[in-house]
């Protein structure tokens, strides 16, 4: 017992000199680094966490610290991204529990290496940099959830076999490779996580006490996903003010902070927000006329007449504004992306008045096309004709004058709001304006959102 005691003061030890060594490299992680506990747990043969803590076996911390203590720094680091993006929370969303483990660790040690901090520094082999090349050329940006969907589709070897070692089909001999050069900690302590919301195995149900267990434990487990969310969101904010000298230390870890805690609002619920109240002729078999009832009664006694309405109040929208950025900076892909979603947005037609005022607005850094839209029925036949025009530089200005020049003229009188599909590199308008202001931008590629004013809305595609 003694023994053991000593063992796992010296491994607590060990651990506290690591989280010292990243708080001196990365004081921006202070909030991270103060919240797991250390503990010794056998059932384990390296380290791993639950979010709560960090469990080690001591045998494998001392092997480690003696032989490269880097490593060490690097795992500790390993497992505070896991919590930071709380990939443990969302195991149980992915059937594949294999899958899911590995995509977490490639995603996690995409940001490790792009990182520049001599603590946490290791070399990087071929086979990563084959694969992290690989894996880029398919999904761009490396999270958990594209990762594991980039595997679902090509761990082929799950069916079959394949006759020759081909990267496009990953064989179980390349799989075990993956994992032996991504894997860090210890993910088993994930499933415990996840059990803990288990009802008992039994035919009776649970007593009142065991229930009352049950959802403090579900509680409980709320709370600390959120106090991690709010961790990352805090380490955002201090990493967004290092400046840029520093902040680039940081490599991309910014970029997918950012991306995990945006609290994302998308362009639908933008047109919720813009529409307005207006009668509209059409049946409505929720209402009727209340003079022929109040008729029917009079003249007859107990004889109602009831004529449904042949008008109703409705909730759409009047007059809109779509901006597209046709600039240089955004790809051919991402403005396909746009117009899209713009189609998208114009085969609504249940979310527009059947008389309507859209101004679709093409613009690099000047107008370069208004395309008038009045009825819905049109929409489709623009969507499938539209063309894009530009490819110049980025500016958002001349479209807010040209929109003002418009409302001068009379040809927007009930104007509620503009959506300007971007990906936000470019030069914002600094006057608020009167009517809502959408910048809409990709969800899952780095964009120049943080330079938008806010007196305007960022919404996500």
């Amino acid at each position: 017992m003694e023994k053991s005691n000593q063992a796992e003061k010296l491994g607590n030890q060990i651990w506290n000199s690591v989280k010292t060594e990243l708080l001196l490299s990365m004081r921006f992680m202070a909030p991270a680094l103060s919240m797991l506990e250390i503990k010794r747990d056998m059932s384990t043969t390296s380290v791993g966490t639950d979010a709560v803590s960090v469990l080690y076996n001591p045998n494998y911390v001392f092997k480690t610290y003696v032989e490269d203590p880097n490593k060490l720094n690097r795992t500790y680091l390993h497992m505070l991204m896991h919590c930071m993006f709380r990939h443990m929370y969302r195991a149980s969303e992915y059937p594949d529990g294999e899958l899911w483990d590995l995509a977490c660790d490639i995603a996690v040690e995409s940001i490790l290496d792009s990182m520049d901090y001599q603590c946490i520094y290791r070399v990087s082999s071929d086979l990563r940099e084959r694969w992290y090349g690989k894996l880029s050329e398919e999904i761009k940006v490396l999270t958990a959830e594209k990762v594991y969907s980039f595997f679902e589709r090509h761990c082929e070897w799950k069916k079959y076999q394949p006759e020759k070692d081909d990267i496009n089909l990953i064989t179980e001999d390349i799989w075990n490779r993956l994992v032996r050069e991504f894997k860090l900690d210890d993910h088993g302590f994930w499933d415990r996580l996840e059990n803990q919301d288990e009802e008992p195995q039994k035919e009776d149900k649970p007593d009142i006490d065991m229930q009352m267990q049950m959802r403090l434990r579900r509680a409980n487990k709320k709370e600390i996903e959120d106090a991690w969310k709010n961790t990352a969101k805090r380490i955002k904010s201090d990493i967004a003010s290092l400046g840029d000298e520093k902040s680039t230390e940081t490599g991309s870890l910014k970029f997918y902070l950012k991306a995990d805690t945006q609290d994302k609002t998308y362009y639908t619920d933008f047109l919720n927000q813009i529409a307005v109240v207006r009668e509209e002729i059409r049946i409505d078999p929720d209402s009727f006329d209340y003079g022929l009832y109040n008729y029917g009664m009079e003249i007859y006694g107990n004889m109602p007449l009831i004529e449904e309405n042949e008008y109703s109040e409705t909730h759409k929208v009047d007059e809109l504004v779509i901006a597209i950025d046709t600039s240089a900076s955004c790809s051919e892909e991402l403005v396909q992306i746009f117009l899209n979603e713009t189609a998208g947005i114009l085969r609504q037609s249940e979310n527009f008045f059947r008389e309507i005022h859209v101004h679709i607005i093409e613009c690099d850094n000047k107008i370069q096309n208004d395309i008038m839209i009045n009825h819905p029925e049109d929409m489709e036949h623009y969507a499938d004709r539209f063309e894009i025009s530009g490819g110049y530089g980025t500016d958002f200005r001349p479209v807010f004058s040209y929109v003002d020049d418009l409302r001068r003229k009379g040809e927007l009188k009930h104007l509620r709001g503009l959506m300007y599909f971007t990906d936000g590199f470019g030069d914002y308008p600094e006057n608020p304006t009167d009517y809502d202001t959408a910048f809409v931008y990709p969800a899952d590629k780095e964009t120049g959102a943080d330079k938008m004013p806010n007196w305007a809305i960022q919404l996500y595609i």
